[in-house]
């Protein structure tokens, strides 16, 4: 599901700590990602692990801007890497003037119980000139993830 909100009551609406949020600022866009185990959709005895994670597009700048394509490389706790591209996001391609936010949830399975996504999204700027900004790498951890102390 996705929407735009205004900014400052999203903000207010915020939690005081988020702990598992992730955020990066490209060109004064910024991406806030917020992964969450879905463990009424994964399977450990099976091997199918689900996650959602939902993303916050913010911008902070002064031009209107478009979101056109995404790329996320996604790679499990055995190094398995995929790569995911196509137009924008949810089936939308959404525009977000200076102020405004635009979020989504989505989803990603994978066949171990951790694993860590990276991306970006193109952009077109007000005069159509394309550029890319960065998604934070977000770490996908279930509670079936082992954790050693180097």
């Amino acid at each position: 599901m996705a929407k735009s909100t205004d900014p400052l009551s999203k903000r207010q609406r915020q939690k005081p700590a988020d702990l598992h949020a992730y955020e990066t600022i490209t060109r004064g866009i910024r991406i806030r990602v917020e992964p969450r185990y879905m463990e009424d959709q994964s399977s450990p005895d099976d091997s199918h692990f689900v996650w959602s994670y939902a993303v916050e597009i913010s911008n902070d700048g002064t031009e209107t801007v478009q979101l056109k394509t995404r790329t996320w490389r996604i790679t499990d706790a055995l190094g398995r890497t995929e790569e995911v591209r196509g137009p924008g996001v949810v089936g939308q391609t959404p525009t977000i003037a200076p102020g405004s936010t635009f979020s989504y949830t989505s989803g990603c399975p994978l066949k171990t119980p951790q694993g860590i996504m990276v991306g970006s999204y193109q952009m077109a700027d007000e005069k159509g000139a394309l550029f890319d900004v960065a998604i934070p790498a977000f770490s996908l951890d279930s509670p079936y993830t082992q954790r050693t102390m180097n």
